[in-house]
């Protein structure tokens, strides 16, 4: 196939909104002690997800729901970290490497900052890929700024295993 060779790129997109007070907040494949968690079929972890999303999006291989979705109760639950793991050997199966993934997330708090470097370590390790996450606000904008929820978008780079 012509550019099979090339590298290619994906794009990963996902919301949640903060959940029921009590839940557990996992972000960016980190448990964070004494905040509000996101709702979701899964722990709602919106970073992992949007680089699960990027990973697929790249290599053409569906998408989070495909693979992940509510008609699957195996995944309710699930970690992040878990479910980008999955991808990432569902994306190697199908023939591709992985080059790198980027995430940035839209959110009020956490404070990221003080824990990137924990974050992205574990998201690394996960999908055994160079994975970096950046975090901002959104000036007090639309649903993240009203502290209703977070955003996540990502970027992944696979490329072709010749063989």
């Amino acid at each position: 196939m012509p550019g099979e060779w090339l590298p290619r790129t994906g794009i990963g997109i996902d919301v949640h909104a903060y959940g029921a007070e009590g839940t557990e907040l996992h972000l960016a494949g980190l448990f964070w002690p004494g905040e509000r968690g996101l709702s979701g079929h899964s722990d709602g972890d919106a970073v992992c997800h949007a680089a699960a999303d990027a990973l697929f999006s790249a290599a053409g291989v569906g998408d989070l729901g495909t693979h992940f979705g509510t008609d699957r109760p195996e995944y309710a639950g699930a970690s992040g970290a878990k479910l980008l793991a999955e991808a990432a050997r569902i994306v190697r199966s199908a023939g591709y490497e992985i080059g790198n993934i980027a995430v940035q997330f839209v959110a009020n708090r956490p404070k990221f900052g003080p824990r990137r470097l924990e974050a992205e370590a574990a998201l690394s390790e996960a999908a055994a890929a160079p994975v970096s996450v950046s975090a901002t606000t959104s000036d007090g904008l639309g649903f993240t700024g009203a502290s209703e929820g977070v955003a996540a978008m990502a970027t992944a780079l696979v490329y072709k295993v010749a063989g």
